[in-house]
This record gives structure tokens, C-alpha cells and sequence, in this order.
């Protein structure tokens, strides 16, 4: 909320000490257009979608995350049309840039490579958790991570979104990080690189 994509590059590599690379893999920072933001009294800030309040027990802001959906679906079709295999695509995000990830991949594009979510949740009666109990196909893999001391975003609603999406057939883990408040740890990040490299590894050189 309220940072830019080079913001959240910028930090990461803060944390690594380089920047987040791998030989055989793009990685792509969107950042969020502005928007008037309703837990900050309406002012505008650069967020994926608006919020009733910071809460798991409300309704969701549909209209807002949909739109965001369809615009996020451009930046994937862009990739696919570069010649990336959509299931050698991942999305995920800090905060409520993983929430967004677990509804553009969960409810619009089941066939990525994975998620992940950091620091992130989804509403009780989320619409990703309405269009799972449809879905019969394989879903994509969910990496989460949370601290037990997040303020902000409850330790326990990231547990209630995992064990949620897990009965609805999502193959997940949750990474718990003792004392680490709403923020990114190296461990944290160090276990996502390890399991993005398991998630897309380097392809066998295709021969005729």
C-alpha cells in the first residue's frame, strides 16, 4: 500500500544486498495505479484494489480488485506473448500484493506455475473461495509467508486463508517467522528464491 514496484525492488535488495535475479528467470515489479484509498480516509494511494476497512470480516471491494484483475491479465498475456509457457509463470506479492495474486491466479488464470503471498490474507467470504468450490482442474502451488507479530495484517487471518484454500484443494505451505512484524525478513526472501527455483527450474535444452 502506497509503494511502487522499483519501491519494492529497492527493498529487497536493501535486505539481500543484491537484487532479487536468476539467470533463466524475468522478474517483472508492477506497481499499482493511484486510487482513492478508503481506510486512508479517501485519499489516493498507490494500491492494487480499495478496502471497506483492514479487516478479514467484511466484504470485499469487488469492482476494484476485478478491474485490477483484467489489468494484470495484460501484463501475463504480454509474457505469453514474448514466448513465456504460462505454466512457467509465477505471481505473488507483499501484503496486499499477494491478496491480489490469490485472486488474479485462483479465480482467472488456474494454469500459472504458482503464488505467493507475503504478509497477506483474504476476507472470510472471499469470491476466490466462491470460485474454488467449483473448480475441479489442478490449482496452482501457494507459498505464504507471515509474521507471528504482524499488527496489521493478523498472523491468525493468514492461517485462516491457508487452511481455507487448503480444503478447497490448493496445495500450500505457511512459512511462520517468530516476532517479525508487517515486513520482509532475508530468511523470508531466501526461502521464496529456493522455492521459485524449485517452481520454475532451469529447462533442459530442447534439441530438434
Amino acid at each position: 500500500t502506497g509503494d511502487t514496484g522499483q519501491g519494492a525492488r529497492a527493498w529487497i535488495k536493501q535486505i539481500l544486498n543484491q537484487d532479487m535475479a536468476f539467470q533463466h528467470i524475468k522478474v517483472i515489479y508492477p506497481t499499482a495505479p493511484a486510487r482513492p484509498y478508503t481506510p486512508m480516509k479517501g485519499a489516493f494511494s498507490t494500491v492494487w484494489f480499495d478496502r471497506y476497512k483492514i479487516s478479514n470480516d467484511c466484504p470485499e471491494h469487488i469492482e476494484s480488485i476485478d478491474s485490477m484483475c483484467w489489468r494484470l491479465t495484460d501484463l501475463i498475456n504480454d509474457e505469453i506473448k514474448n514466448g513465456i509457457a504460462k505454466d512457467r509463470i509465477l505471481i505473488g506479492g507483499f501484503s496486499m500484493g499477494g491478496g491480489m495474486a490469490m485472486h488474479l491466479a485462483y479465480r482467472f488464470h488456474q494454469d500459472l506455475a504458482g503464488v505467493f503471498a507475503l504478509s497477506s490474507f483474504l476476507n472470510k467470504d472471499s469470491a476466490v473461495f466462491q470460485a474454488l468450490e467449483r473448480n475441479e482442474s489442478v490449482l496452482p502451488e501457494l507459498f505464504q509467508c507471515h509474521g507471528t507479530a504482524d499488527d496489521l495484517i493478523l498472523y491468525s487471518w493468514a492461517e485462516e486463508t491457508n487452511k481455507m484454500l487448503k480444503s478447497l484443494g490448493v496445495s500450500t505451505s505457511l512459512h511462520t517467522f517468530p516476532n517479525l512484524n508487517h515486513e520482509l525478513s532475508r530468511t523470508e526472501i531466501e526461502k521464496l528464491k529456493t522455492w521459485i527455483v524449485k517452481k520454475l527450474p532451469v529447462e533442459a535444452t530442447k534439441t530438434n
